[in-house]
């Protein structure tokens, strides 16, 4: 039997039952939806432009874009209406630093989740030997959570002015034959956005994931366990002092009473003889 069967048959894998290892899977599945969704995308627009002289029109005129989204390097050739000549253009825009920080930030987690996953498996003694491996595994946590909001939040941006950038109305104005009232300008069909949103849904839900692990990282290092010996000492003292301090409570309410209800007697009896004070007082007069 190979290595990998004796490992599996001896219930290693029961391991990804537990919210630390599930959750990590997670993250691995949910980066490479993040990193696929943007890095791998490719759109276009088209439009059209109807001259006067119906010779020099083009009623489709490609711009095809994609990922890093350098926009300023992606040219097409528009009609300008005024004999054969073709005019030269570019979209305008480079967003391709917010573009590339979120596909990156999804590669390195991506990874960090299979070997992290790897370890939990196969390696799970030597990750908890002398705590350094939870502390290692939280302060990567703690450091890809906060990289997964930023890169999020730069990458929905981005996304923002990629759409203003490549919206056809706006790259017909950059046309001199629309300028002119005698031509008709006109956008075929609008670029297919929508993998590229669902990219930033799988940003934040990678977040939420890398922030809501912190807790189950946190319970595998030392600290965690320091603080909880920290706080059962001090319930363990306040406890025992308790159970003290009623104990002579008791006593002192049982000895208080015992002398109350002896102390109680004589006055009573005092109390019965005062009326002959007076009678006797009475009678003598």
């Amino acid at each position: 039997m190979d290595p990998v069967s004796q490992l599996a048959s001896a219930g290693t894998f029961r391991v990804l039952k537990e919210p630390l290892a599930f959750l990590r899977a997670l993250e691995l599945l949910f980066a490479i939806f993040a990193f696929a969704t943007c890095g791998g995308y490719s759109g276009g627009l088209r439009l059209s432009v109807d001259c006067l002289n119906k010779t020099e029109s083009n009623l489709s005129i490609d711009v095809v874009f994609a990922y890093p989204f350098r926009l300023h390097q992606v040219t097409f050739e528009a009609p300008t209406c005024e004999g054969k000549e073709r005019q030269k253009l570019a979209l305008t825009g480079d967003f391709s630093s917010s573009a590339e920080f979120f596909v990156t930030v999804a590669v390195f987690t991506f990874l960090y989740s299979l070997a992290a996953t790897v370890v939990y498996i196969f390696f799970q003694n030597k990750y908890r030997e002398n705590n350094r491996g939870p502390l290692i595994d939280f302060i990567v946590t703690v450091v890809f959570s906060f990289l997964w909001l930023v890169g999020s939040s730069a990458w929905a941006k981005g996304l923002s002015d990629v759409k203003v950038a490549t919206d056809p109305k706006e790259v017909l104005l950059l046309m001199s034959a629309c300028k002119q009232p005698a031509n008709k300008c006109m956008a075929v069909h609008s670029p297919v956005m929508s993998s590229l949103n669902t990219s930033v849904v799988f940003g934040f839900l990678n977040f939420i994931l890398w922030a809501g692990n912190i807790w189950f990282v946190f319970k595998e290092t030392g600290w965690h366990s320091s603080g909880q010996r920290y706080l059962s000492d001090p319930m363990e003292k306040h406890s025992s002092s308790y159970t003290q301090g009623g104990y002579n409570q008791d006593g002192y309410g049982s000895s208080g009473g015992r002398s109350q209800q002896a102390s109680l007697g004589p006055p009573s009896e005092e109390f019965g003889q005062q009326p002959s004070g007076p009678t006797s007082f009475t009678n003598q007069i």
